[in-house]
Formats: C-alpha cells, sequence, structure tokens
C-alpha cells in the first residue's frame, strides 16, 4: 500500500517561525515515517512558490499580507492563488488546515465538501486580545469565516480545553471537537549541564546572577510590557536577577523604551530574534521561565520546551496554560498584574528544583510521537 496523500493548508510554514509552524513542521515529519505524504499548502512570503523543508513538500499560494507588519499574520489569498488549493485538495485523500478564522482554512473545507474529502480543522488559540480596533475585526471575523470554517470540519481538533471552550462559543459541533495537547521535541529539549557556565559568558551574565527567560515575540498579547514592570520591583529586592528577552516584533521600540526609561538596561537583555536551534541554549542558561501573556494562548510550545529542558515555569492564567502546569514546579498568577508576577518570580528564583523530576513527567505526556499517534487515530476514523 502506497502512502496516503495528505494536503495541509496553513497561513504560514517554516522558515517563517511560529507556534502553528512549528506544530504542523513537527506532525509532518513523523507521518512521512507512518506510511503519510503530507503536502503543506501555504502563503508565500520570502519563499519559492515551491521548495522542500526536511523532506517536507511546500507549494505556496499568492496573497495579500498587510497585516503581518502590525503582529496580524491573517492571509488574503489572491485569485491566481486558487488553482494551488484545487489541485492539491483534489489529488489528497484528508484535508487538515490549520486555523478557523482563516480565509484558506474556509477555501480548503469549502473544496473539500466539493471533492468528498475529509476536513480537519485544528484550532490552536483562544481569543487575542490586540487592545485596539482589530479586536472588533477579529470579532466579525469569528462570527463569519470562523463560524463557517467550523462548521465545513469533519473533525475539530484543539490543542486545549480552553481552545475547545473557545470553538464551542462560536457554535462548534461538541461532538465534532477532540483535544489534542501540543507535544515538544525531547531530543532537541533537553537538560545541558554544560551549556549554562559557557553560555552566561557569551551573554556577559554573572556566575552568581539569577536568569529569568521568557521566548515571545513582542506584540501586545505576549505581555513584555508587564514582566518588565515585574523586573523593575523584582531587582528593587533582589539585585542579581537578569532578565533575558528572545524574541522580535513590532513593539521592539516600545519594549526598549520602556527598559530606559526604568534604568534596567543592566539587567534585562534583549536578544533579538533567536534562532528555534539556538534555543535549548537559552532554556538551559536560565533558572527560571516566565509566560507573561495577556490573551490568546492555546497550549504555549515554549512553557513545554521550557518545562523539558528542567525549568520551573511562572505563566499568567491565559487560555490552556493551566493544563500543563505542574504544581511544585511552578506557578499560575493573573495577567495584567506586575505585583502577583514579581512574588512568583521571587518566590521560585533560590528554589533548586529536581530538573530530572520535571523532564520525567514532560517525557511522559508530551512527546510528538504521541501527539501524532492519536492524531493518526483522528485520520483513520475519517478515511
Amino acid at each position: 500500500m502506497g502512502q496516503i496523500p495528505l494536503c495541509i493548508v496553513t497561513n504560514v510554514f517554516l522558515p517563517s517561525v511560529g507556534g502553528i509552524q512549528i506544530v504542523t513542521y513537527e506532525q509532518s515529519k513523523r507521518l512521512l515515517q507512518k506510511n503519510f505524504d503530507p503536502k503543506i499548502v501555504t502563503n508565500c512570503i520570502q519563499t519559492p512558490k515551491k521548495y522542500v523543508y526536511d523532506k517536507i513538500n511546500v507549494e505556496c499560494y499568492e496573497s495579500m499580507n498587510a497585516g503581518f507588519r502590525v503582529g496580524i499574520p491573517y492571509t488574503i489569498p489572491t485569485i491566481p492563488s486558487f488553482p494551488v488549493f484545487t489541485k492539491n485538495i483534489k489529488n489528497s485523500k484528508i484535508i487538515h488546515a490549520h486555523g478557523h478564522p482563516y480565509l484558506t482554512s474556509l477555501i480548503a473545507g469549502k473544496l473539500a465538501k466539493y471533492y468528498e474529502k475529509p476536513f480537519i480543522l485544528t484550532q490552536h488559540n483562544t481569543f487575542i486580545d490586540y487592545n485596539n480596533i482589530f479586536n472588533y475585526i477579529e470579532k466579525g471575523n469569528d462570527l463569519t469565516v470562523g463560524k463557517e470554517t467550523l462548521k465545513q470540519a469533519d473533525k475539530i481538533i484543539t490543542v486545549s480545553n480552553a481552545t475547545k471552550e473557545y470553538v464551542l462559543s462560536l457554535g462548534a459541533n461538541p461532538n465534532k471537537i477532540k483535544v489534542l495537547h501540543n507535544g515538544v521535541d525531547l531530543k532537541r529539549f533537553k537538560p545541558l549541564p554544560l551549556v549554562k557556565a559557557e553560555m552566561r559568558k557569551k551573554l556577559g551574565i554573572p556566575k552568581d546572577a539569577k536568569v529569568v527567560l521568557t521566548v515571545r515575540r513582542l506584540v501586545y498579547k505576549n505581555g513584555v510590557d508587564t514582566l518588565i514592570d515585574a523586573a523593575n520591583l523584582a531587582v528593587k529586592k533582589k539585585p542579581n536577577l537578569v532578565f533575558i528577552i528572545a524574541g522580535k516584533g513590532p513593539d521592539m521600540a516600545s519594549v526598549q523604551s520602556q527598559i530606559e526609561q526604568l534604568g534596567l538596561e543592566k539587567n534585562i537583555k534583549l536578544t533579538g530574534f533567536v534562532a528555534d536551534q539556538d534555543l535549548p541554549l537559552y532554556y538551559n542558561t536560565a533558572d527560571l521561565f516566565v509566560l507573561p501573556s495577556k490573551s490568546g494562548e492555546g497550549l504555549p510550545l515554549v512553557a513545554l520546551e521550557a518545562m523539558a529542558c528542567g525549568l520551573p515555569v511562572i505563566a499568567t492564567n491565559v487560555g490552556g496554560i493551566n493544563e500543563i502546569m505542574v504544581k511544585r514546579f511552578g506557578k499560575l498568577v493573573p495577567a495584567n498584574n506586575p505585583e502577583a508576577l514579581t512574588d512568583a518570580i521571587l518566590e521560585f528564583a533560590d528554589i533548586n528544583n529536581n530538573t530530572g523530576e520535571l523532564r520525567a513527567i514532560v517525557e511522559a505526556q508530551y512527546s510528538w510521537d504521541k501527539n501524532v499517534d492519536k492524531l493518526i487515530e483522528i485520520y483513520e476514523e475519517l478515511i
């Protein structure tokens, strides 16, 4: 029996980095080993029209991407892009789209119905608060494109129970929904004891510092401004705290300005973009990981990556993060509350955690291999 052709539709794919990109990549490379032939259909952003990424075939559609400049990754496919969708959906046995609010997911769902192919939709996030007029646009899009895409799906995968509640609020059929938590690459993200001293020297961090790390795109919803306010409070009580903020985004200038206005240049290091292959080094440089999100979290990959490296996690109680937290290895605090975040950081900064125990918990529950085995069970129900 030959490999089963699978069309995976996503608004963005690697080498552009983000949560959906990582999920589709990690799943696709394992599906290749499991009698499936995944083909990624995605947006053409500074990529060839066709390319191969780690043995995964990718074909791109043309689209308008004005929202990307302001941190809103919506794509509007152009008319010439439709043959790309039609050809790949017609020639596949299963259609799997990522993200309910995207026009590309709706197009995939409609074409899947036309060609009588099973259509699966994965929803990754909960509602995203942009703190501006885009909130109204998102709500409107949810009630139009989003609801219709959910209606087209034969199966809806949500990455957390919080995400499940979100799609249910939009009228999704509860009988179609399956919760499938994200995984983590356990071979890459693991404790590396010999890395800490070398990386701290490279980054100019004192040996006796307590290092707090976050890995975030610098946009409003990710709460970096709250973390900086918390850092300002924390270093007054514990001066040897050093905060590393890894990431870039539209809010980079305002983040830099906030750090300078508070006089925190010695205690906060902005790294800019960190390549995915280097992230394990940064996790292993730190003593503590913080996820200060304001909204939109489905099941954050960076929290799983940090935990796989043995790091305790302090997070705001947003979305599905509470579904993976291990109480003695972290703490949840309210969003937009620098004081509560400060208290949690100070509480955990000096705790010597058993990284091996936390690592074992992650290994048992959150590998991508387990995730893909469950994904295949969903596929097999529909073919």
